[in-house]
Parts: C-alpha cells; structure tokens; sequence
C-alpha cells in the first residue's frame, strides 16, 4: 500500500490535484488506513498514471467522469471507450500539426536571421517599409 506522498512521487503529480482527484470522484474506490489516511494499491497507482494521461490528452475533468464510468461498466462499455480516445486521439493529431507548423515557421525566421546576420541576404520586414 502507499501513502498519498508516495502516489505523488510515482505518479509526479501534486499532492493537491492528487487529493482533488479522489475527492471528484476520478479514483474510484479509495481505501483508508487506520486513521482515515488515503492509501492506494498498485492498480490505483496505474489508474492515476492513466488519469494524468487522460488529462495530457485535453479531457476534462467532466469528460474523465464519463469515462471512468464506462470503464466502471467492465467489457461492455469498452467500444464506447474506444470512440472516446478516437476523437482524443485526432484532437492530439491536429495540435501536433499546428505545433509542427510553429516550430517550422521558428526554424524557417531563425535561418533568416543567420542569412541576414551572416550578410548572405539583405534584411527585410513586413512590419518597417523602406
């Protein structure tokens, strides 16, 4: 069993969200030791790991209920899941490609001003006219 530090260490996640995590409800079935502390086994451990995946992945926390629920459904629920992580899943794909396209642009103004520093092509800005 490990404490709610221990969880945050494992699961680099703050004491606080860890906390407020079990209080919405986001860890299911939440054991308590002898003097009422919060202690978790190693699925749970895997759960909140998988709860700060959920959370990388953009859902909200209304949108991680639901699909706790789900999976609290067992094997039936499992292809409403999957549409679930689908949408997740091309969300991530378009923010990969908008990232992509900043870091482009940041590469493609960064060798224009190695050109320009470099006296290779003469400076020019869309902003200052001549």
């Amino acid at each position: 069993m490990y404490t709610m530090k221990e969880v945050c260490r494992e699961t680099d996640m703050t004491y606080e969200a860890l906390k407020f995590y079990c209080n919405e409800g986001l860890v299911p079935n939440v054991k308590r030791d002898a003097n009422n502390h919060r202690v978790f086994d190693d699925r749970d451990v895997a759960w909140i790991k998988s709860l700060t995946c959920l959370k990388n992945c953009g859902m909200s926390i209304q949108e991680m209920k639901v699909y706790i629920g789900l999976c609290l459904q067992g094997e039936p629920s499992i292809p409403e899941r999957k549409v679930i992580l689908t949408q997740k899943r091309e969300d991530l794909l378009r923010k990969m490609a908008q990232l992509q396209a900043s870091i482009d642009y940041i590469d493609w103004k960064q060798g224009f001003y190695d050109d320009v520093l470099s006296g290779k092509i003469e400076y020019y800005s869309n902003l200052i006219s001549k």
